[in-house]
C-alpha cells in the first residue's frame, strides 16, 4: 500500500510537470531542456522524457537542445498577440523604416510584426519593390498597383503566417535590393541580434545592400534562443523613444541608432 501510494504521488507529481512545461512552451514559444531543468529542479534527462510525450501527443515540436510549440490553430494567434503588443512604438518604427525606401527603390520584409509596419507605411508609395515571404505583408500590399510584390516560395507556417524551407531561402539568395529589413526577439549587449526561431532566415542578412534591424525598445538588452547575427553586422538599428539612455549609447559603440519618435 506505501509502494502504491507514492507511485501514485510520483505519476501526480509528474503530470503536474508535464503540464506546467507545456505551459512555459505556450508563453514562450520555445523553451531550452537545461532551462526547464532548473525551473523544476529535475534532470535534463527527465525533461527529455516530458517534451518527448509532448512531441508524440502533436503539442510541441522537438528543437536541438529543446522544443517549440506546435503550430495548431490555437498557435495561430501568436502573430495577432504580437501585433498588438508595443504597437504605438511599432508603428513609429515602421514609420521612420518606410521613409528610407525611394521612389525606384527596392526593399526585403522580414515576418516580424514590426516589419509589418513597415509595410502599412508603404501601401501608398509608388514604383517601387517589395520582396518578402511574410504573408501578412503579401495581404497589406496586394492591392497596389504601383508596388511590384514578389514573395519567395516555401512551405506555410501557421503560427507566424510566412514562408520556410528551402525555397524560401533559395529565393532570398538571388535577391540584391536596396535594403532588407529584419526583426528580432532580443538585442543583447553579449551575444547581438537574437530570435527564438530556429528557422530564423538568415539569408535575408545578404539579400540588402544595407541591413536595417527593427526592433522595439522593449526588446534591447535581452537575450533569446538563438543568435543571428552580431550587432556590427547591422547597417542601421531603427528602434522607438521608449530606449533608455544607457542602451543607446551601447548600440552606437557598434551601430547607426535612428531613433523614431
Amino acid at each position: 500500500m506505501i509502494i502504491f501510494n507514492r507511485m501514485a504521488s510520483e505519476a501526480l507529481s509528474n503530470e503536474n510537470r508535464l503540464s506546467s512545461v507545456f505551459q512555459q512552451l505556450k508563453e514562450r514559444t520555445s523553451v531550452t531542456i537545461p532551462e526547464l531543468a532548473e525551473m523544476f529542479s529535475v534532470s535534463e534527462m527527465t525533461i527529455r522524457r516530458d517534451l518527448h510525450k509532448l512531441a508524440q501527443s502533436g503539442e510541441a515540436i522537438r528543437i536541438p537542445g529543446g522544443a517549440r510549440i506546435a503550430r495548431s490553430f490555437g498557435a495561430e494567434k501568436t502573430f495577432l498577440e504580437r501585433l498588438g503588443r508595443m504597437s504605438e512604438a511599432k508603428q513609429k518604427i515602421g514609420r521612420a523604416a518606410a521613409a528610407l525606401v525611394m521612389e525606384g527603390g527596392s526593399a526585403v520584409l522580414d515576418s516580424g510584426t514590426t516589419t509589418l509596419q513597415i509595410a502599412r507605411h508603404l501601401s501608398g508609395r509608388r514604383n517601387i519593390v517589395v520582396f518578402t515571404f511574410s504573408l501578412a505583408v503579401v495581404e497589406e500590399l496586394a492591392g497596389f498597383d504601383a508596388i511590384r510584390l514578389e514573395v519567395t516560395g516555401g512551405t506555410y507556417r501557421a503560427g507566424s503566417h510566412d514562408l520556410v524551407g528551402n525555397a524560401a531561402r533559395e529565393s532570398l539568395e538571388s535577391i540584391s535590393a536596396d535594403i532588407a529589413f529584419f526583426g528580432a526577439a532580443a538585442v543583447s549587449f553579449r551575444k547581438g541580434v537574437m530570435v527564438n526561431d530556429p528557422e530564423a532566415h538568415r539569408a535575408l542578412l545578404k539579400a540588402g545592400r544595407r541591413r536595417v534591424l527593427v526592433v522595439d525598445s522593449g526588446k534591447i538588452g535581452m537575450e533569446a534562443l538563438y543568435g543571428l547575427c552580431p550587432l556590427s553586422d547591422c547597417d542601421l538599428i531603427i528602434t522607438d523613444d521608449g530606449i533608455t539612455p544607457g542602451h543607446l549609447a551601447e548600440l552606437r559603440k557598434t551601430s547607426e541608432v535612428l531613433v523614431a519618435e
